[in-house]
This record gives C-alpha cells, sequence and structure tokens, in this order.
C-alpha cells in the first residue's frame, strides 16, 4: 500500500526521469500506458523504504550462522520477544535480510510533534532512531519522557525552533522525547545523541546501532551483489577507487579472505577516515585508503611506481571497482529531492572521467565493475554503450550471481547486452502492506524474488579487458 506521495521532485527533473523511461525503445515493447505506469510505479516506491533490511556478516571474523544466531537474540531484545525472521540469502551467503513490516496504519498520532529534516526522516524509515541534529522543531511544552509523534518536513520549509508547523509533514510514527524542547535548542552545537527513541513506527525495521558491529554491515542488496559479480580472489590486486564509506571496499577484502591488496580512494579525507575505521572494526588487514581524486589515478609519466601509492601506473590492477559517484535517485526511501536538472545530469561527464582512468589501470585480463545507486538512462545504459564504443579492448560480461533484472531499453544496446546487465527496479513489484505472517504463508522461492526487486534503484555492469592499451 502507497502511504506516501510520490518522490517530490522539480518538474524539469521529473520529465527528464520520464523520457528516458518513456524512450521510443520502451514505449514500442510495452506500449506508452504502461511505461506510464511503470515510471508512476517507480516514482512511489521512491518515497518507500524496501521490503526488507540488509545485513552482511563479516565472514573474515564469524560464521554466518553464528552472526545469525546472535542477530536473532539481539533482535529479541530489541522487540520484546517479537519474533523477527532472519533469512540467508540463498545466492549471497554471507547477506542476511529482515523483513521490514508496514505500513502500519494504526498508529494514533499524538498533540505534542517533532519535525525532522528529510534525510533525517529516511533513516527513521529504515529503523533509526531520531538523533538531535535531525530536529527542526519541536512543541512548545515538549518535555523529556513524553510521547510524541514523528514528521517529516520532506520539502524543507519549517524553520529551526518553530514551535509548530503547519506545511507539508509526513507522519514516521510515535516515539518518547529523550529531552526537553529546550534542551534540544538552547545547547544544540553540543548535543549529537538520541533526541526520540522511536517506539511505534509506521514501519517497523530493526535499529542496527552498535549492533555487533565488528560482524555485521548494513549494506543495500544490490551493494552487496556488486563485490559477488567483481569476484574478487585471493592474492590479487584490487582498485576500488571511489570507496567511500567502505562497504564494498570490506566486502572485497573478506571475499579474498584478506589475501592481496585491496586499494580503495576517495578524495574527501574525513570519508577515507571513515574507509579505515571500517576496515579496522572488521579486522581487516588487506586494504590501504588513500585520500585521493580517482580522476588523477593514472600515473601519466612511466617511471618508477610511487611505493604502491597513487597514482598509478597503467595496467596495474587485476580487478577494479568503479562505483560512480551519481545522482542517487535509486535511494530509498527519498520523500523529496530538490536537486535542479543540472545537478542530475552532471555526473555523467564525470564516470566518464572515471571510468576512462579505470580502463588504462585494469591488466588485460582483468575485471571492470561499473555500478551506479540512480536510475537514470543516462548514467547506466548509455554508459554502457558509450564505454563499448570508446574502449574497443572492453567486452561485456554475464554476471554472476544475476540478482538483479536486465538492462532498460533506450541507449541502443542490443538484447543480447541488456541482459548481461542487471538493473535493480522496484517498480516491478506491486504495493502491499507486509507483517511477519505473510513470509511464513509464503514460498522461500517468492520471498526471494521479493527482496531481489524490492530494494533500491540499482545498477551493475561487467567488463573484461581481452588486450593491452
Amino acid at each position: 500500500m502507497s502511504i506516501f506521495p510520490k518522490i517530490s521532485l522539480r518538474l524539469e527533473v521529473e520529465n527528464y526521469l520520464k523520457a528516458g523511461f518513456m524512450n521510443e525503445e520502451v514505449v514500442s515493447v510495452l506500449g506508452k500506458e504502461e511505461a506510464e505506469r511503470k515510471f508512476e510505479t517507480l516514482l512511489h516506491k521512491l518515497s518507500h523504504p524496501p521490503s526488507f533490511t540488509t545485513v552482511r556478516v563479516n565472514t573474515h571474523l564469524a560464521s554466518v550462522q553464528h552472526v545469525k544466531s546472535l542477530l536473532f537474540d539481539e533482535l529479541q531484545k530489541q522487540f520484546n520477544g517479537l519474533s523477527f525472521p532472519i533469512l540467508q540469502h540463498p545466492d549471497l551467503q554471507d547477506v542476511l535480510l529482515i523483513p521490514v513490516i508496514g505500513p502500519r496504519n494504526n498508529i494514533k498520532q499524538q498533540p505534542c510533534e517533532v519535525i525532522v529534516g528529510a534525510q533525517c526522516g529516511n533513516a527513521v524509515l529504515r529503523g533509526a532512531h531520531v538523533y538531535v541534529p535531525g530536529i527542526v522543531s519541536a512543541s512548545k511544552f515538549m518535555k523529556g519522557g513524553d510521547v510524541v509523534s514523528v514528521y517529516s518536513d520532506i520539502k524543507g520549509k519549517c524553520k529551526k525552533g518553530a514551535k509548530e508547523f503547519d506545511g507539508t509533514k509526513i507522519f514516521l510514527g510515535n516515539g518518547i522525547s529523550e529531552l526537553s524542547r529546550k534542551e534540544i535548542f538552547s545547547r544544540l552545537p553540543e548535543l549529537k545523541g538520541v533526541g526520540v527513541r522511536m517506539t511505534d513506527p509506521v514501519y517497523l525495521s530493526p535499529s542496527f546501532d552498535n549492533v555487533l558491529p565488528s560482524y555485521l554491515f548494513l549494506q543495500n542488496l544490490p551493494s552487496a551483489v556488486v563485490s559477488h559479480v567483481l569476484d574478487p580472489q585471493p592474492g590479487e590486486k584490487i582498485l576500488d577507487l571511489c570507496a567511500a564509506p567502505g562497504g564494498k571496499t570490506t566486502h572485497i577484502a573478506a571475499l579474498m579472505h584478506d589475501q592481496g591488496e585491496v586499494i580503495a580512494l576517495d578524495k574527501i579525507s574525513n570519508k577515507v577516515e571513515k574507509i579505515k575505521q571500517n576496515a579496522l572494526l572488521l579486522g581487516l588487514n588487506s586494504i590501504r585508503a588513500f585520500c585521493f581524486d580517482g580522476t588523477k589515478a593514472l600515473k601519466l609519466d612511466m617511471v618508477k611506481d610511487t611505493d604502491g601509492e597513487p597514482p598509478f601506473l597503467p595496467e596495474s590492477f587485476d580487478r577494479i571497482l568503479l562505483d560512480a559517484p551519481c545522482s542517487g535517485l535509486g535511494q530509498r526511501p527519498n520523500m523529496a529531492c530538490t536537486w535542479t536538472l543540472k545537478e542530475v545530469t552532471s555526473y555523467q561527464p564525470l564516470q566518464r572521467k572515471l571510468f576512462t582512468v579505470a580502463a588504462a589501470l585494469l591488466k588485460p585480463g582483468g575485471v571492470l565493475v561499473y555500478s551506479t545507486c540512480t536510475v537514470t538512462l543516462a548514467e547506466n545504459e548509455e554508459q554502457v554503450a558509450w564505454a563499448l564504443e570508446t574502449f574497443p579492448q572492453l567486452q561485456l560480461q554475464r554476471q554472476d550471481p544475476q540478482v538483479g533484472g536486465e538492462g532498460m531499453l533506450g541507449a541502443g544496446l542490443s538484447s543480447e547486452q541488456l541482459k548481461r546487465l542487471q538493473r535493480f527496479d522496484p517498480c516491478v513489484v506491486p504495493s502491499q502492506d507486509s507483517d511477519t505472517g505473510f513470509l511464513r504463508d509464503a514460498r522461500i522461492e517468492d520471498t526471494m524474488w521479493l527482496a531481489n526487486k524490492d530494494c533500491i534503484g540499482f545498477f551493475i555492469a561487467k567488463f573484461v579487458k581481452c588486450k593491452s592499451t
């Protein structure tokens, strides 16, 4: 059931997206009415969370079964004995799935209100509590311990510190205020902890804040698929060209049994520190992270390598992951995006610069995986078509595991080429309410189909370099 409005986009951005999803190739196959229905379904799906919370087990430190048992006990404590099923993905053995329960429509809204920013609201829908920096407004007489209703200011119109707000707001559920209004707004810069502990959210999903931090990594399902598609092997030298916050980097290292070398680059220093912290927390020693611009990672003068630090000589890596910066229009839940069309379309040139560097840094016989968390044709299938034309030494490869659907028509790729891509498109899933009972009655094949389809929007392409350049 769709209880939130569809994602709020600038009209120019919505029209741009619509033109991609209703291009001539698509309309000729599906028909105009069906193509339009799928596009509208996608816009509604983007404002709602996926059907499952996905966590990746750090198999470097523990077995999946051991962590699954520990997680079951943690969830029992978190939900006062309510039994949440934990499912192991059949094609991704290190991935566990926990169903998201909702939308829950019988929650009584309270007179005392807390308004949060859109990003904070998105996190609440995925199981987070409300942290103080995310609070924009609170009712005049709110005290610590009050039962409050939490709303998301999806259009960013509420003024910081307001005592009431009558603009567009979306109900997220109820919780207990940990602080009074006065405490929240009088010392805001120093306060960073939980402001409202969610007790009755519209979507019931586990909180993973400090839950088994050395054993679990909270990760969207397609993000976990990417590292398996890359298929890193022990002893190889691997580059993660745009690595922050390190989820895929650490996954690559774990799949290699921490044997070999994983180089992680990001141009923002605090994000690089986060990668290092995650590697340390997960007990992984094969990762070396550098603060460096990926577009400059190719060493142009053919002299001795700089002791393993960027920039690198051509054809230095066995496998490269380019999880490219993108418009992020596949992220869920996302009730509002304020970006202009210029911002949304600014990523394609950057992605091509990074891809050009990656192609040069890849050894002959090496594997390059390109991925994004967006749904636009321009950043996905069009990039594949451009890459195949620009780099004849690259060949598009079949992917294993194949969890997502095939690529979208509209970029001039052949039917066989589209089958070699993975596009995760939540619009194929009908809207529905879910509770733990639906899993008891469902076949495991149907449950896994739902988990594989009702996730974030995402794209994966895999190339192999056939000859040296």
